[in-house]
């Protein structure tokens, strides 16, 4: 691994190989296959991980890189978590350790949620972690001190 592997979330048990060819990639478990290790993708197992064994998330509701319409265009959100009838509740982003989460990281969030309309919104970078909640009587975003459980969504 060419990146920092250090990031400020509780450590996962991550299955990493190298193709013949020399490409590393990581087991995504919500996918059900491995896929190209980047830093990103580095961030998003560990981070999937910690709203699992420690949020309480329900692995079933958890979806990796979900495609989504923006307008008249393609999009994919990093994860979406759904509730118990399919609607999604929350949209992650995901950046490199490296990154620094911007303004510009919120809105491209926001932009996909104006085709998902959650009610939370997370962005991490692995050593930062934002988490928002959508306050529908004033229409606006509000950030949490911490992620809810899962049972308090």
């Amino acid at each position: 691994m060419n990146f920092d592997t250090s990031l400020n979330l509780p450590p996962c048990e991550c299955r990493v190989r190298t193709t013949a060819n020399g490409v590393e990639e990581i087991f995504d478990s919500q996918r059900n296959k491995y896929v190209r290790l980047t830093p990103e993708e580095w961030v998003r197992q560990h981070f999937v991980a910690y709203l699992i064994n420690n949020c309480g998330f329900p692995k079933g509701r958890i979806g990796n890189e979900v495609p989504i319409k923006v307008g008249l265009t393609e999009k994919r959100c990093d994860s979406v978590v759904f509730d118990e009838t399919g609607k999604a509740k929350v949209i992650v982003e995901y950046k490199a350790s490296s990154v620094t989460i911007s303004r510009k990281v919120f809105e491209q969030i926001a932009r996909y949620n104006l085709a998902l309309q959650v009610d939370y919104l997370i962005v991490s970078n692995g050593l930062t972690t934002y988490c928002c909640r959508l306050n529908r009587s004033l229409g606006r975003f509000e950030f949490l001190p911490a992620i809810p459980n899962y049972s308090d969504l």
